[in-house]
């Protein structure tokens, strides 16, 4: 008999949770003990398992996320019109909504069933019972009620997609999101001179640009206690980037690269950028099996231009994945066309979900396509035809 339980702490996960993940660390008990402390204030997280008598056979992250007006759009610098219609779209988002999968992560980090024990059909719809469940305990609890479930983020060939009649029967919208930007690690490439090599004469001068104005910067690996260090600066730089972003549905609390690091240990590298002994820049990375993750960065505005360094960061990405023998980098969504310069390419992706108004929930597609809009960019080919 099929069954499901819902756990709020990754101490409570049944024995044998890790191994059935094992291929992916974002849904791995290390990865959820780091973010217990550390996620952003607006996110919470539940863990289901769901079993076919005792047997574990499915897993889900689900988050709730509560939106607030001030943390949806953070550009402040736009026009009159903008910021009242935005004002109007937030107003409609605002509130709390259920998310399965990670809002802070790009890509289908969410779920994960065994197809020899639960067809997808039983698994999708156990899902929704548990999500069912969550709603009415955060009203019950909380006096909170849940206005969008979404179902995120899915690539498309995934065979989500042949679920038509249950996302129907629940009304559930698929939705077109920004790529997720990917480069495979092509088998030749042996070492970085290798990829180099393929690069065209057009995107080598432009590597070398690139290089050329990194100047006398110096990056290193920071160890723990080098992040710990230097909690300060690289939230300081982190906000940096993400104070720019248009959109964005949470922030970051200060300790979150420490934690990370503390529980992940090597699978979770901090790169920091160095010049006359100031940190100025990082990125970091999250060593996910045969897939290099892509994860948070942060720069100082004063140099990013000057000294190029978010290319430089995505060239020094794809040394450290080529270097270590990585099938592919994830480079996630955003900044499509400059990560398309360095190799990457768009992977279409999709979102389900609703608004658990049904008036709203008619709308819902058309204001989350205003939120997401098609952009218009320019796809970069760096390597010799």
């Amino acid at each position: 008999m099929i069954h499901f339980n819902i756990y709020k702490y990754s101490n409570e996960l049944p024995l044998g949770w890790d191994d059935f993940v094992r291929h992916d660390i974002f849904l791995q008990s290390s990865y959820f003990k780091a973010l217990e402390t550390v996620s952003p204030n607006n996110i919470s997280w539940f863990y289901l398992g769901i079993f076919n008598d005792e047997r574990l056979v499915g897993v889900a992250i689900i988050q709730r996320v509560e939106l607030y007006l001030e943390d949806i759009f953070r550009n402040y610098k736009d026009s009159c019109f903008k910021q009242k219609f935005k004002h109007f779209i937030s107003k409609f988002l605002k509130g709390n909504m259920l998310v399965v999968g990670n809002l802070m992560h790009t890509g289908q980090h969410g779920i994960y069933f065994d197809t020899n024990k639960i067809t997808q059909k039983d698994f999708l719809e156990t899902v929704y019972k548990a999500i069912y469940e969550l709603k009415n305990t955060i009203k019950k609890e909380h006096k909170k009620r849940i206005r969008i479930i979404m179902l995120k983020d899915y690539f498309k060939e995934d065979t989500i997609h042949l679920e038509k009649p249950f996302f129907h029967t629940l009304t559930l919208h698929k939705v077109t999101v920004q790529p997720n930007m990917i480069m495979n690690v092509e088998p030749n490439w042996n070492d970085f001179e290798a990829y180099l090599l393929d690069l065209n004469k057009k995107y080598k001068q432009r590597y070398k640009v690139a290089r050329k104005k990194a100047g006398n910067i110096i990056k290193k690996e920071l160890t723990l206690e080098d992040v710990q260090k230097h909690s300060k600066q690289l939230y300081h730089l982190y906000k940096n980037v993400s104070d720019n972003a248009k959109i964005n549905t949470f922030i970051l609390p200060e300790g979150h690269f420490y934690a990370l690091k503390n529980n992940l240990k090597e699978n979770f590298k901090v790169i920091g950028y160095y010049l006359d002994n100031t940190l100025i820049g990082f990125y970091t990375l999250i060593l996910n099996g045969t897939a290099l993750e892509t994860y948070f960065l942060g720069y100082d505005e004063a140099h990013q231009y000057p000294n190029q360094m978010y290319l430089n960061m995505l060239y020094d990405m794809a040394d450290f994945a080529i270097k270590n023998k990585f099938n592919s980098i994830v480079y996630a969504r955003t900044a499509m066309e400059i990560k398309s310069s360095v190799g990457a390419k768009p992977q279409k992706m999709f979102v389900y979900l609703k608004h658990t108004n049904l008036y709203m929930n008619i709308v819902l597609k058309r204001i989350f396509k205003l939120m997401n809009p098609t952009q218009e960019w320019e796809e970069r080919h760096p390597f010799k035809g």
